[in-house]
């Protein structure tokens, strides 16, 4: 028997996620989120199938950035994560450790028995599967800086492959205000 399983990836939401990720990520197994979460209350989002997401800690993860009440959760986040996943691992890091010009050669590098390796911070989605490991960037997730919309990965894994779906979703368009004048002032 063939175990599929379906991952969401996913990183830099920055204390929001877009809604219709969180739709995405309803209908797989297991969530990963790359860093950058910005708070409790983005990862209680993403519970897929009532399992917990799995979460990396990113640089802007910090208490200056975290709402006080969320605090005690960021001793809980780790730098690093390893999935053992049907067909291999799945290493999850931020990646605002590695400067960009070399960053995929570093993190082969750092693990070359992964399957893939997942990062954020760049906001860029990035699918570099010329070689092994795959070095992933699922885009930013959020409102902040999504070049061309929100945007999340589906990893389908079994023991024999793996396969990448894209989603990526327009992005969204802040409500048009009305301004009204009065007597020379706007109000």
């Amino acid at each position: 028997m063939t175990v599929l399983v379906r991952v969401a990836i996913l990183a830099d939401t920055h204390g929001w996620v877009d809604p219709r990720i969180v739709e995405v990520v309803a209908g797989c197994d297991l969530a990963v989120h790359g860093g950058d979460i910005g708070g409790a209350a983005v990862l209680d989002q993403l519970r897929p199938r009532q399992a917990a997401a799995w979460a990396v800690r990113g640089n802007n993860d910090r208490p200056s950035k975290w709402p006080q009440s969320d605090h005690h959760l960021l001793a809980d986040l780790p730098h690093l994560l390893e999935v053992q996943l049907p067909g291999g691992t799945l290493a999850v890091v931020h990646g605002h450790q590695t400067g960009a010009r070399e960053r995929h050669a570093l993190l082969r590098r750092r693990f070359p028995e992964a399957r893939a390796v997942i990062y954020g911070h760049s906001h860029r989605l990035i699918l570099d599967q010329d070689e092994l490991p795959w070095i992933i960037n699922p885009g930013a997730a959020g409102r902040s800086r999504t070049f061309g919309g929100p945007s999340c990965l589906v990893l389908s894994a079994d023991c024999a492959d793996w396969r990448l779906e894209i989603v990526r979703f327009a992005p969204r368009r802040r409500p048009f205000q009305r301004l009204r004048i009065t007597s020379g002032r706007t109000t």
